[in-house]
């Protein structure tokens, strides 16, 4: 079986999921065999597997660090909020239905045997295995039958590792009272913490360090950087959507934030490209007169379509493209484009919505959910994007509803399968393929036919999305190198401690 260790931490956002990653690396670059592993995961960031089955995408990230192909079972039970108070309730990557908050508090323990047979399977096919939590293992009104912090360190005899993230202050409390929230058997369970994001001397931290460790009897294992290394976030709480870019830029490129996106990570490979802004945008004056405009994923389409017409950006955007600017929409953004999206089995909300009348397509939302990887080629593509005509692709579905289009709306790609996905008219565009962009020949495609529409005799490019992946991963295992402890993170993996 395999050896096994835990990263936890006082909140969501301290960084959990980046460490993780960060030592699936390490332990790759050591020779080992090594996988992720989050019982439970909520998040509207999903990927598709080579068996077409979801999975969260920050488990996927993970996979990449420690150069393992994802599976399901390293994240059995998905979680994808269609609500407040409700999710998509997804196990070993399929859907099983929709339920309430506390529907799901009183249906997890029945997941426990999947849990335990995901855990049990990798274990026997790896030699480590980095599992994250989620949260924090201190919420005291959700301990009871949990299965992704505690419940699931005693599951698989699990050390933890506790992080903290010191940027929002009060770090020294944060760590302290989530172990002495903890039972004896759990404070036990801690081998070690954590400090994260951590910027200034760290002679003015080390008092802290040692009372602390003085405090709850637990080692602080290392004090990380703020780390400059960009590599894929969890989606609600990724400060990407904060970020203004910097500098002065030729193209600039506007996503819009809906208040249910997902997988804003299709955007990604445009972000960092020296002389190019990715923005994302949520209120109308914040839109000003980007190059590009691009409508993402969203877990529920009319609801948000709504919210675009609700706050102006519906009409701001319609006089983008009035003004022959491309929009081009990914999934829910390209069903939002089209004349109408009707859900006759109340995948959402029911009835039937008109669309942005963008695109001459029309959406009717079914019972089943596509999930398929799938790789093609973009056809005879018309307007600003010309210069994607017939350049490869590779990708995924995941989606309710079948959009169809019209006589006049030409497809945008072919798909391995001979069928045709997607619609142009003009300069708007449509897809339903997530990560059609990660071929760097494909964003610089689109960036040479922005340039040239403004006229621009310039050189923007961007670099291999796979290569640069790669040097991220090993840059965030050698920072975690620098400053953590890792011969003592060796001898808790190995029970020594």
């Amino acid at each position: 079986m395999a050896k096994v260790i835990m990263i936890q931490g006082t909140a969501s956002n301290v960084g959990k999921s980046l460490i993780t990653a960060g030592l699936c690396r390490i332990f790759k670059q050591d020779g080992y065999r090594t996988a992720p592993f989050k019982a439970q995961n909520m998040a509207l960031n999903s990927c598709i597997t080579a068996e077409g089955l979801e999975m969260g995408r920050a488990q996927v990230m993970q996979c990449e660090a420690a150069g393992t192909d994802p599976s399901v079972l390293m994240n059995p039970v998905l979680l994808k909020p269609t609500n407040d108070t409700g999710s998509q309730v997804i196990v070993n990557g399929e859907v099983i239905g929709n339920m309430s908050a506390k529907d799901y508090f009183s249906y997890k323990k029945q997941l426990v045997p999947i849990i335990l047979n995901a855990y049990r399977t990798l274990a026997a096919q790896y030699d480590v295995i980095v599992i994250e939590g989620a949260g924090s293992p201190a919420e005291i009104n959700l301990k009871q039958d949990d299965i992704v912090n505690m419940g699931m360190a005693k599951m698989a005899n699990a050390p933890v590792l506790l992080a903290g993230d010191i940027d929002r202050g009060g770090v020294f409390a944060s760590l302290y009272g989530t172990v002495m929230l903890l039972e004896e058997q759990e404070r036990r369970r801690i081998k070690g913490l954590i400090i994260n994001k951590f910027r200034g001397d760290k002679t003015i931290l080390e008092p802290g360090l040692g009372m602390l460790s003085q405090l709850t009897d637990i080692p602080v294992l290392g004090v990380l950087p703020r780390m400059d290394v960009d590599i894929d976030d969890e989606d609600s709480l990724t400060e990407r959507f904060y970020t203004e870019p910097s500098g002065r830029s030729v193209l600039d490129m506007a996503v819009i934030k809906l208040p249910r996106i997902s997988n804003f990570t299709d955007f990604r490979p445009f972000a960092h490209i020296d002389g190019l802004s990715l923005r994302y945008v949520s209120a109308p004056a914040r839109l000003g007169s980007p190059d590009c405009i691009f409508l993402p994923g969203t877990k529920n389409t009319m609801a948000d379509l709504k919210w675009l017409r609700q706050t102006g950006l519906e009409a701001l955007i319609k006089k983008h493209a009035a003004a022959g600017k491309p929009v081009f929409g990914v999934c829910g953004g390209y069903q939002m484009l089209g004349q109408s999206v009707s859900d006759p089995h109340h995948a959402e909300e029911g009835g039937e919505i008109r669309g942005m009348e963008l695109l001459p397509v029309a959406t009717v939302f079914g019972k089943q959910k596509t999930r398929t990887q799938i790789s093609g080629h973009f056809q005879q593509v018309n307007g600003i994007f010309s210069n994607l005509s017939h350049l490869p692709f590779a990708g995924y579905e995941i989606h309710m509803g079948q959009t169809h289009r019209t006589h006049s709306a030409p497809p945008l790609t072919v798909l391995e399968n001979k069928n045709t996905d997607g619609a142009q008219h003009s300069n708007i565009y449509g897809t339903y393929i997530h990560g059609i962009f990660d071929d760097s020949a494909v964003v610089n495609a689109i960036i040479q036919g922005l340039l040239k529409a403004k006229g621009i005799n310039d050189t923007i490019k961007a670099a291999d999305t796979k290569k640069y992946k790669e040097t991220q991963y090993d840059l965030l295992a050698d920072t975690m190198r620098q400053h953590m402890d890792i011969k003592q993170i060796y001898k808790i993996l190995e029970g020594n401690l």
